[in-house]
């Protein structure tokens, strides 16, 4: 493949066809000629407010025409995204914007105040809200004019993706232009995009699951279907307006989608592919069969430019084979490559240049720790079979040690997941009475439905190993999640009190407990 990068791209489809439709944003169509314009004004609008190359420029948007197009100026200007979730807040967003220190953060109007408010230093960056009366995005993006500067490089850096902190402070990683043209190359790969094709795309534009996307239209003849956010109940609806061939999902979309209220309408879609990370085996076969798709399971992350493996023949459970830039091993603790079936740490390597990151942001020590002489460290765990395709197992750090033994807590929620009461779960380890840890498992019922603790428990032991089954279980209304839907663990509380003790057979009170 041969990777320049993706900005230098949109000059010349604009040009060669430019009432030709780049995405529609809520069934609004944007052609490739409209998105050029607004973005040449905003990389000109960047440069009137003092933004240089390498300059970083925070956005906390909601996806909206205008902040795609956003993206498209800065990478035009050379200057590096920070993009910042709009579910941020105080100490953490305060965090964010100190560490990467940005000249401009461009918001939405509701979200100044969490900005101001955050604690952060903001003497020295000019804020500009998305809408206004003065200075606005939208005033920049229509002010016009032709930005006529050499575009970037392939290797210069586009963005900071800082990770979405589940378990500690987020690590910067940092994206080059190359990296997010091999991110889209390897979306169309799990995809098995082809010409004519539509995207769903559901996922906010500040994580890669989103930004990934962005850059596919400009290389097959294919359309992005934006929406604002992800909706379970109106999932297909949108898909069906929209025409979408293509969904993408994480975390426990999956899950979600299958535990809605079954319709006649289920398989009245035009989707011939639904791909992602994070599906169990168990639910598998149900989620084709129900909605008659076919699901290619991949596997990645930002660091190695999104997707590492992805799995098109349809082998159930697996994530499976390398994309042709990068390779992988599976390694023990002494760097030995292990064999197939054995379990270890999945590590990344390029066979392309500048497949794999650099570096994170201003954290040699992380750097150092990820990036060693034999490969980029996942933190991972995986294992693989004898025709090569890999079988992610979890974090190595996300596992809970009880009575000598390693639970891996990506097992214990998939076993608990499957109950026909539960919409979604998380498992933390807390502190144990004799020994090393116990296992609180944190659940939220479906609509309608109740959790019985003592038969819940009792369907859970004769699913999981005797160590694995969870002793407390606690209720939650919901759960605060990433970006990609991923539940935010370290806000999940480590007490005791409420909780339902499989030793004792009580709870304290029956309240559900907060997750925030």
């Amino acid at each position: 493949m041969d990777n320049q990068g993706f900005i230098t791209l949109l000059p010349g489809r604009a040009a060669a066809t430019p009432n030709a439709i780049y995405a529609t944003f809520d069934e609004k169509p944007i052609t490739f000629a409209e998105l050029h314009r607004m973005s040449d004004s905003i990389a000109l609008g960047l440069r009137s407010l003092g933004v240089e190359h390498g300059d970083r420029v925070a956005l906390m948007l909601r996806n909206s025409p205008e902040s795609v197009a956003t993206l498209f100026g800065i990478a035009k200007s050379g200057a590096v995204w920070v993009p910042v979730n709009v579910q941020q807040r105080g100490e953490g967003l305060k965090y964010i914007l100190e560490h990467s220190d940005p000249r401009i953060i461009v918001a939405n109007a509701d979200l100044l105040p969490t900005i101001s408010q955050c604690g952060a230093d903001l003497a020295h960056i000019t804020l500009v809200p998305e809408v206004g009366d003065g200075l606005s995005l939208t005033q920049i993006a229509t002010a016009g004019g032709a930005f006529n500067e050499t575009l970037p490089a392939p290797d210069d850096l586009f963005a900071i993706n800082y990770t979405s902190g589940t378990t500690g402070r987020p690590k910067g990683v940092c994206v080059t232009h190359r990296m997010l043209r091999f991110a889209s190359e390897g979306a169309m790969l799990a995809s098995s995009a082809q010409d004519g094709d539509v995207f769903f795309v559901w996922e906010p534009l500040y994580h890669i699951g989103g930004a990934q996307l962005v850059p596919i239209p400009l290389l097959r003849d294919v359309r992005l279907a934006m929406v604002q956010r992800f909706s379970a109940t109106r999932f297909w609806d949108q898909v069906r307006e929209c025409g979408a061939t293509q969904i993408h999902y994480l975390g426990g979309i999956l899950q979600i989608l299958l535990k809605q209220p079954e319709s006649e309408s289920d398989r009245n879609h035009q989707v011939r592919i639904a791909w992602g990370g994070g599906c169990p085996r168990e639910i598998w076969r149900d989620f084709e069969e129900r909605f008659g798709v076919t699901l290619h399971e991949c596997y990645g992350m930002t660091e190695s430019s999104s997707i590492t493996t992805f799995n098109d023949t349809g082998v159930v459970g697996a994530v499976g084979r390398a994309v042709p830039w990068l390779s992988f091993q599976i390694m023990n603790e002494q760097g030995d490559t292990l064999e197939p079936g054995d379990r270890g740490e999945i590590v990344v390597h390029a066979r392309q240049h500048g497949a794999v990151f650099s570096g994170y942001f201003r954290n040699a020590d992380a750097t150092v720790k990820a990036l060693r002489s034999d490969g980029f460290h996942t933190g991972d765990l995986g294992t693989t079979d004898a025709d090569g395709n890999l079988y992610y197992l979890g974090r190595l750090t996300d596992s809970v040690r009880v009575r000598g033994e390693n639970v891996s807590a990506f097992e214990v929620e998939h076993v608990a997941g499957m109950h026909p009461a539960v919409e979604d779960c998380a498992l933390i380890g807390v502190q144990a009475d004799i020994g090393e840890q116990e296992i609180k498992l944190f659940i939220k019922a479906r609509s309608g439905e109740r959790i019985d603790f003592p038969a819940f428990s009792e369907w859970l032991a004769q699913h999981l190993a005797p160590y694995q089954n969870p002793r407390y279980l606690a209720l939650v209304d919901d759960f605060e999640r990433t970006p990609s839907q991923r539940i935010m663990k370290h806000r999940l509380p480590a007490t005791l009190d409420g909780a339902w003790d499989r030793m004792a057979g009580y709870h304290k009170r029956a309240m559900p407990e907060s997750a925030s």
